[in-house]
């Protein structure tokens, strides 16, 4: 079997045992992988992956320049995370739910510049989703982005829960050549507004 099909196997398997914990049937492919990780370089510093499965996107990152010591891969099913654990010994693999991201203790000399997302937001409650984007904006530099795909018409998350969150999201792209076609959002801090001082 080659690895290909093992990967595939492997991420059907983890989609029939929870629909709702995993995007999709099949591992996404390299164009979204590309379009994911396009904003994504050496300099960005450490990054952090949720739901990184069989690690397509892992492989992109390290693709850009990305030290394998600076990934944090968090993975909530135990197959896929000893799988990365073998694949990526130098990056740090945690086997977590990301909805308690904000529990996780990082170095404090290593900032984090990105958070990349595999999971499937549409799929989740909105307070889930909250408890993931509050851990992982509690990590991220002040210019840090998060990344998210979705299989959607439009951003997975609400526009009332981004400002709920004090968040804007921006489209990257969307590309045709996934199966299905999906689509990158940057969901970053909005800049403080800035006060307005009138003179008497």
């Amino acid at each position: 079997m080659t690895s290909r099909i093992a990967e595939a196997s492997l991420f059907f398997r983890a989609w029939l045992s929870a629909p709702l914990q995993v995007a999709s049937i099949t591992p996404s492919g390299r164009a979204l992988s590309a379009l994911m990780t396009t904003e994504i370089s050496q300099e960005t510093g450490t990054v952090i992956e949720l739901g990184p499965g069989t690690g397509v996107f892992t492989t992109a990152l390290l693709g850009r320049g990305v030290p394998e010591e600076n990934l944090v891969l968090v993975e909530f099913g135990s197959d896929f995370a000893a799988q990365l654990e073998v694949r990526f010994p130098k990056a740090r693999t945690i086997q977590m739910d990301a909805a308690h991201l904000i529990t996780l203790a990082l170095q404090p000399h290593t900032p984090v510049g990105a958070v990349v997302s595999g999971l499937p937001l549409l799929s989740m409650p909105a307070r889930k989703v909250i408890a993931i984007l509050d851990g992982a904006f509690s990590h991220l530099r002040q210019n840090g982005a998060f990344y998210q795909f979705t299989y959607g018409p439009r951003c997975p998350i609400p526009r009332p829960l981004l400002d709920r969150l004090g968040l804007k999201a921006t489209y990257v792209g969307r590309t045709l050549a996934n199966v299905p076609p999906a689509a990158v959002y940057r969901v970053s801090r909005r800049a403080p507004r800035r006060t307005v001082h009138q003179v008497t």
